[in-house]
């Protein structure tokens, strides 16, 4: 069995009781004073993370506008280059077929010259053989009618229209 004696009891709770003083007076703030510190930082670590994700939200939020800008100045300048492109297609087909249009009547009128110029030759040919053919019937006597054709078919055969 234990027992304790009255001495023991008052010693040891006068111990107790100033140890219990000294550590109020020495410990207890400074142990409130950091878990405080320690509450107050953990706090403000919140609030920085939470600044810190509204900042990041915000950003992200920025990016997609900033994006979306692009996107639509992307198209634009698309579509402007396609309108571009379109235009300069349209304008070489324009070109090609003007030019084309003027070799067409160059050739017409190339053709149109030549033809004029042979069917003139042709007419002078024609009008030299005329001339030549009425110089033999006519120095040919006139009597005999059978003769005169006959004379003309010869000549006519043996004419070329060179």
């Amino acid at each position: 069995m234990l027992s304790a004696g009255l001495g023991t009891i008052l010693w040891t709770s006068i111990a107790f009781l100033i140890v219990l003083g000294l550590l109020k007076k020495m410990a207890w703030k400074p142990i409130l004073k950091s878990l405080k510190d320690r509450e107050d930082f953990i706090s403000d670590s919140l609030k920085s993370a939470e600044n810190a994700n509204a900042q990041l939200s915000q950003l992200k939020a920025d990016n997609e506008k900033l994006l979306a800008e692009a996107r639509v100045e992307r198209e634009k300048m698309l579509k402007e280059a396609k309108e571009i492109g379109e235009d300069i297609v349209a304008k070489a087909r324009k070109a090609a077929i003007e030019e084309e249009q003027r070799i067409m009547n160059k050739a017409k009128q190339e053709i149109e010259n030549e033809k004029t110029a042979a069917i003139a030759e042709l007419k002078v040919q024609v009008v030299s053989l005329s001339i030549k053919m009425a110089e033999t019937v006519l120095k040919k006597e006139f009597e005999n009618k059978d003769m005169q054709m006959k004379l003309v078919e010869e000549n006519l055969k043996s004419a070329s229209l060179n």
